[in-house]
């Protein structure tokens, strides 16, 4: 069993940036490949960004790539967002999630087939 946490979010203006967290505890975090999902109103959920379970490689939407950074501390067992620039269309609610079944260097982003699941941080960009 995996508990997320994720925290840093809130309320920005158009151009902002905020910095999201992802805590994790219970099984070794170093074993998962992480995600960053978001569900605006009225929206399906989307993937944001990924990282593979060293680090060593990422994924990124179209929509936030050059503006978005996914990294993780595996000593402290945690994974991060950096957004800049952000946009009021990236006002959602954002959640992390933990893939336990995938290669050393493996990104899935179908957030069907991740594991699990924090319990979401709001982000609202006002213009």
């Amino acid at each position: 069993q995996v508990q997320l946490v994720e925290s840093g979010g809130g309320l920005v203006q158009a151009g902002g940036s905020l910095r999201l967290s992802c805590a994790a505890s219970g099984r070794t975090f170093s074993r998962y490949a992480m995600g960053w999902f978001r569900q605006a109103p009225g929206k399906e959920r989307e993937s944001v960004a990924a990282i593979t379970r060293s680090g060593g490689s990422t994924y990124y939407a179209d929509s936030v790539k050059g503006r978005f950074t996914i990294s993780r501390d595996n000593a402290k067992n945690t994974v991060y967002l950096q957004m800049n620039m952000l946009q009021p269309e990236d006002t959602a609610v954002y959640y992390c999630a933990a893939d336990f079944s995938t290669g050393l260097h493996t990104i899935r982003v179908d957030g069907r087939v991740y594991d699990y699941w924090g319990q979401g941080t709001q982000v609202t960009v006002s213009s």
